[in-house]
């Protein structure tokens, strides 16, 4: 690790007319050395001035996109703007040089963040207990299921294999019963994209261990049903399992504990701001009902009024589930986001984003179909149908959305969404920046109509044009070369 004082100007020195950093390591031989057979031997790196060095980079980082640039609309993602506050903490010594083997004495202020945000989360769910450990939404699943399979073997109810999802279900959650060792049912939505009830009666027996569900769903949908759900899953001996993925659409207005969930994941790196994406940084911590808490994984965070620990007395815990305690940046991230919203900003966190969704549904509702006619909660799924008869696809709009500098929606999903195009604007997108955004998608749809072949052979204003799409996922080019045929 370095520190600033390595960095002095008097390891500065001249040599050949050029300035060169001389690091203070005389006394140290490197003895690594490159296999011959893995040494780069045609690299061309030119001597640049350092100015043309920063003017490269700063060209390659004005070629990417970011959600601090501009509208970034990937439904089921919430990529919202994240408070540089946030980032400001925890570059702070105190939460980036902390060790996860130093003594509980000597980190009780980052405990004490745990701990808070532990409590936070029990208010926000509506759960009994939390747990930190689990660092992606997935992994919250995972530990989720192993809660469940717990619970139930716990009362010799082995019997208890299957776990149910709805047809419009995030690809995680079949993933994670799977990998929890269950068998996976999957029922089918009803007409108004909600749970088909005759079709989770049907499913449900003394095999199922859980219903998985999120709530508002995968179309931005409020399930009307849900305390019924939740009765008919009880009522059978399973469990209600919520996955946290859209809590960006109820949060501060209901939980789930509220709506008879027994287990919650929180996806703390889309619904409390941290920059995620590309495989990370994520964070799921996982929030439970008093009669599962005695397994859950240790350790939590504990308080006896004096100082905070580090608690294992968890009577039947499933054990660990990641190395150490979590991912502490992101959550050190969330429990600034939540201390700076407090409870009536997170509240209208949630009207803002459902506010937004509604705004931006209006304003293209008949320029793109509307498969599902409810008012939508943090996001809404339109479909590309309607443009098919000119030979357009839904993926021939989202190439021509880069053309004028936006990011294209997550497409092609939910599944039972013929030709989908996902949009969740979050709640810290201006309506200036929704009006700008919905007049592009217009512009679109009209050339879709006007000028098929526009679309067709987009995206024509990017550093990178179209491509075989097929040749791409046959032929992947996984070398740093870049290899033009």
């Amino acid at each position: 690790m370095f520190h600033q004082a390595v960095w002095d100007e008097k390891l500065i020195i001249e040599k050949s007319g050029k300035r060169t950093l001389k690091l203070p390591f005389e006394n140290v031989e490197f003895k690594m050395k490159i296999p011959e057979d893995l040494a780069r031997k045609d690299l061309n790196i030119n001597d640049n001035e350092e100015y043309e060095v920063i003017r490269h980079y700063v060209r390659l980082s004005q070629m990417n996109y970011g959600v601090d640039l501009n509208t970034y609309p990937l439904g089921s993602c919430t990529m919202k703007y994240n408070p540089k506050i946030s980032e400001e903490i925890v570059s702070m010594d105190q939460v980036k040089y902390i060790h996860p083997l130093q003594d509980e004495s000597t980190v009780q202020g980052s405990l004490q963040i745990m701990y808070e945000l532990q409590e936070f989360l029990k208010e926000i769910g509506g759960m009994d207990a939390v747990t930190l450990q689990p660092v992606a939404g997935a992994d919250g699943e995972f530990t989720g299921l192993l809660l469940v399979r717990a619970y139930h073997e716990n009362r010799m109810d082995f019997k208890r294999t299957e776990i149910i999802v709805p047809d419009s279900a995030h690809g995680t959650n079949p993933a994670s019963s799977t990998m929890a060792g269950f068998t996976t049912i999957e029922i089918k939505s009803n007409e108004n994209g909600m749970v088909d009830l005759d079709a989770l009666e049907a499913a449900l027996s003394d095999k199922t261990a859980a219903f998985m569900i999120t709530n508002p769903n995968t179309l931005g949908i409020f399930e009307e049903n849900i305390l019924k759900i939740a009765k008919m899953v009880h009522e059978k001996g399973a469990l209600l399992y919520y996955d946290g993925a859209n809590l960006n659409g109820i949060m501060g207005k209901t939980t789930p504990g509220k709506m008879g969930f027994d287990i919650v994941h929180f996806n703390l790196h889309k619904t409390f701001a941290t920059p995620h994406g590309g495989g990370g940084p994520g964070a799921g911590p996982v929030g439970v009902k008093k009669k599962l808490e005695e397994f859950l994984p240790v350790p939590v965070i504990g308080f006896d009024g004096k100082k905070y620990f580090f608690d294992y007395n968890i009577k039947n815990s499933i054990g660990k589930i990641t190395g150490f305690y979590g991912n502490f940046a992101v959550l050190v991230r969330a429990w600034a986001y939540i201390k700076l919203k407090g409870g009536s900003g997170l509240k209208e966190v949630t009207e803002m984003a459902v506010l937004n969704t509604n705004y931006l549904r209006k304003k293209l509702q008949g320029y793109y179909d509307l498969p599902y006619k409810e008012l939508r909660k943090h996001e809404v799924v339109f479909s590309g149908t309607n443009f098919k008869q000119y030979g357009i696809k839904t993926l021939d709009i989202a190439k021509r959305m880069l053309d004028y500098g936006l990011h294209a929606p997550t497409i092609y999903f939910p599944l039972i969404v013929e030709e989908a195009l996902m949009m969740e604007p979050t709640e810290t997108e201006s309506k200036e920046n929704l009006d700008k955004f919905a007049e592009i998608m217009i512009r679109i749809a009209s050339e879709a109509k006007e000028n098929p072949e526009l679309l067709k052979n987009a995206p024509q204003n990017t550093a990178v044009g179209k491509i075989d799409e097929v040749e791409a996922a046959r032929n992947p080019v996984l070398s740093w070369k870049m290899i033009k045929k």
